[in-house]
């Protein structure tokens, strides 16, 4: 089930008796990598209680849909727009015929009515309303109506609360995500764990100055978002950038070099690939003053020391991922790329001339060289987001040799 991977899942649960599996149902989709957010009904909240569901998703439960507190925070029209998928289980006869009648008379129709994601329903009901004329002629509408958005999940057949025997069971938990992540196509690194390192770093000289460079961290962000498109669980550690944190990535924003060392270190144990794609300074003053430095004379003398080599530390630790580094050059770039990859034990890395004004620092395209042991690829001029989708696929195949 690695399709589910940062998949963002609304669950509804409406009231029947197969509610109770609804809990075990959250547990699988979240430990499959889900993010997983619950809609109750008021005929659901008979059978389990908000508490559990918010214990196992780790996000609040709504089941109210004029809430002033949840409008201020994640509101009906929002959770409508956050989905990528709805999964309705256990789906009743009677929220199937609500939906059939495009009603919007509690939270769980209404963002249903709202949403353009998918509709998947997991049925759960006594033999007979199954079987119901109303039933199934609502059922066909709802195809009719929806096409390929709708999925039905079940029913079972077997033994019900109720002692009847026959079609109406809901599946079991496991069933149902199964059937769910194979409603999504798997990504290249699905279920694989990725750190990037992204911008610059700033090595201050006393509480108001520092040394940086240009980096705008784009390149960094783009892969960051390119790897979660991917499947993957993505921890992005970035420098001071001007640039939104990327959706469903975990940001860890530092200053320095060492800032940067301890965030990348702190993730080996769970770390499948490192990118380093940070333009990381390469010293950083002896002392830091602990007061703005004033002027003097005409000139001032900086005593600077080498700041750790991130990814070459990574490299060589003994936890290492399948790591890749950056080489931003202003010459010979592929003497300097290919020096690098063999001096810093590098499984990759990706080169390119910073010096080119349409290509440099802070632009929006990039053109790079991706080299490894076994040769080198060459990526022309292109956006950073196209261009960080194609590194990863060439990256991605890589590492699915190892």
């Amino acid at each position: 089930m690695l399709q589910l991977a940062n998949k963002r899942i609304l669950l509804g649960i409406s009231g029947g008796i197969a509610a109770y599996k609804s809990a075990e149902l959250v547990r699988t989709l979240t430990k499959a990598g889900a993010d997983v957010r619950v809609i109750m009904t008021s005929g659901a909240l008979e059978f389990i209680t908000p508490l559990t569901l918010q214990a196992l998703s780790g996000n609040p439960v709504h089941h109210a849909l004029l809430d002033e507190t949840a409008e201020a925070g994640m509101g009906h029209i929002e959770l409508a727009r956050w989905a990528d998928t709805i999964l309705i289980a256990p789906a009743t006869a009677d929220v199937i015929a609500r939906l059939a009648a495009g009603m919007g008379n509690d939270l769980l129709t209404t963002v249903c009515l709202a949403s353009a994601a998918p509709l998947c329903l997991a049925p759960a009901m006594n033999q007979q309303m199954w079987a119901a004329p109303t039933t199934q002629n609502n059922l066909a509408t709802l195809t009719q109506l929806l096409g390929e958005k709708l999925a039905l999940f079940g029913p079972d057949s077997g033994a019900q609360a109720c002692g009847d025997i026959g079609p109406g069971r809901m599946l079991e938990p496991e069933a149902i995500a199964r059937l769910l992540a194979n409603r999504f196509t798997t990504g290249a690194l699905a279920g694989k764990r990725v750190v990037i390192t992204a911008g610059p770093t700033r090595e201050a000289l006393d509480p108001v100055r520092y040394i940086s460079n240009h980096s705008s961290g784009k390149m960094g962000y783009a892969l960051a978002r390119a790897a979660q498109e991917a499947g993957a669980e993505v921890t992005l550690i970035s420098g001071p950038v001007h640039l939104p944190a990327p959706d469903r990535v975990t940001l860890v924003s530092v200053v320095s070099a060492t800032d940067m060392l301890a965030a990348a270190l702190a993730t080996l144990e769970h770390c499948d690939l490192f990118i380093a794609s940070a333009a990381v300074a390469d010293y950083r003053p002896a002392t830091i003053a602990e007061q703005k430095i004033k002027k003097a004379g005409d000139e001032i003398q900086l005593t600077l020391v080498k700041n750790p080599d991130i990814v070459a530390t990574i490299a060589q630790h003994k936890n290492r991922p399948f790591t890749v580094g950056f080489a931003a050059e202003t010459n010979d770039v592929d003497a300097y790329a290919r020096a690098k990859l063999e001096r810093k034990n590098l499984d990759m890395i990706i080169a390119n001339d910073v010096s080119r004004q349409d290509i440099g620092f802070g632009a929006d395209d990039n053109a790079v060289t991706l080299y490894s042991k076994h040769g080198s690829t060459e990526f022309t001029v292109m956006n950073k987001a196209l261009l960080a989708r194609q590194l990863l696929a060439a990256i991605a195949i890589q590492l699915a040799v190892l």
